[in-house]
């Protein structure tokens, strides 16, 4: 067999990710047919390129050789599709590719770039791992991305990407059955939720280990569910489980949202671009009119967007809305124009 760039790719997401399953979602495969592609290169080179371990997947000794090598030709790739794309689609209209993980200021910050942008076409796409959406817009395949940063497991972000805080501190909240015992309460004790199971996307990144930091520092040992939130949602409807959540999320007949004492879980949210992305939407400028952090007045534009999605998403969920009244946040205020 001979080796690829979607192979050396491949070993660099696994190294990455740390594991396979994560590699696995965030190459858009399955993790059997992940297994089977890198025990293919394996047998090619005939040896081991990672050791699997209980935790996940660490890179032997030949397997630190083989990425250093890759990793700048994966990246090179990279850079050549994007710089051969964005040729092609010069004369093809303004676009503006957008990246993010999940958040309920998406719906408002597409429809107000949509009415500031009117010719321009605006892609959306979305994934659980921000480290991999900020390694698409370094690439070059996404203009934006609004990811989280989970407290105490910072991103992995490339150099030379312009960065923007849209909420320096978002407390997350917890979903529980709406007849568990705790959601009677307006503000929930993390001591109260000791017994219950956990559930946590572990292919979210840092998801598991602030979680895992919080309540180890708790003193808790709760027992924990691996799965997506969409899985979740049904679990917790029927009591089977609990799970933290963004603020913004709002309750259903079944399930409850309610705040943690103090606060213990919080995520940064935040705005990434490469310098000059905004020029293929027709939006950029330069010189005395860059932002704050250098990416011109259109990535102000793109910003004011989402600031002003998100607190449209924040202000629409109760819960919220309360916690920000309890601790004056300026969220509560418009900006002024």
């Amino acid at each position: 067999m001979e080796l690829e760039v979607r192979h050396l790719r491949a070993l660099c997401a696994i190294a990455d990710a740390g594991s396979l399953h994560k590699a696995a979602r965030q190459l858009g495969m399955s993790q059997p047919s992940l297994t089977t592609q890198l025990r293919r290169i394996e047998n090619s080179l005939g040896a081991e390129l990672f050791s699997r371990e209980r935790t996940g997947c660490r890179p032997t000794l030949l397997g630190h050789s083989v990425l250093s090598r890759a990793r700048p030709l994966v990246a090179g790739m990279a850079v050549l599709v994007s710089e051969a794309r964005a040729a092609a689609d010069r004369s093809a209209g303004p676009r503006l590719r957008i990246g993010s993980t999940a958040s309920r200021a998406l719906a408002g910050w597409l429809r107000r770039l949509r009415e500031r942008l009117p010719g321009t076409d605006i892609s959306l796409q979305m994934d659980v791992s921000a480290n991999a959406l900020l390694r698409q817009v370094a690439g070059g395949g996404l203009d934006v991305a609004f990811v989280h940063e989970v407290e105490g497991c910072p991103l992995r972000v490339p150099a030379g990407l312009d960065r923007r805080v849209l909420v320096e501190r978002e407390p997350q909240f917890i979903s529980l059955a709406r007849d568990h015992p705790a959601a009677g309460s307006q503000i929930v004790e993390l001591a109260d939720l000791a017994a219950d199971r956990w559930m946590i996307d572990p292919t979210v990144d840092g998801e598991w280990d602030g979680l895992r930091r919080v309540l180890g520092a708790a003193g808790l040992n709760p027992p924990v569910l691996h799965g997506d939130y969409l899985t979740a949602s049904s679990l917790i409807a029927v009591g089977e489980a609990i799970a933290p959540c963004q603020p913004t999320s709002v309750p259903r007949e079944d399930m409850v949202v309610r705040p943690l004492r103090d606060d213990p879980l919080g995520v940064r949210l935040l705005l990434f671009s490469r310098p000059g992305a905004y020029e293929g939407a027709g939006i950029a400028g330069t010189g005395a009119d860059a932002g704050a952090d250098g990416d011109g007045p259109g990535g102000a534009e793109v910003y004011a967007d989402l600031e002003a999605a998100y607190r449209e998403a924040a202000l629409q969920a109760v819960v919220y809305r309360q916690w920000l009244m309890r601790n004056k946040s300026p969220l509560l205020h418009a900006p002024a124009a």
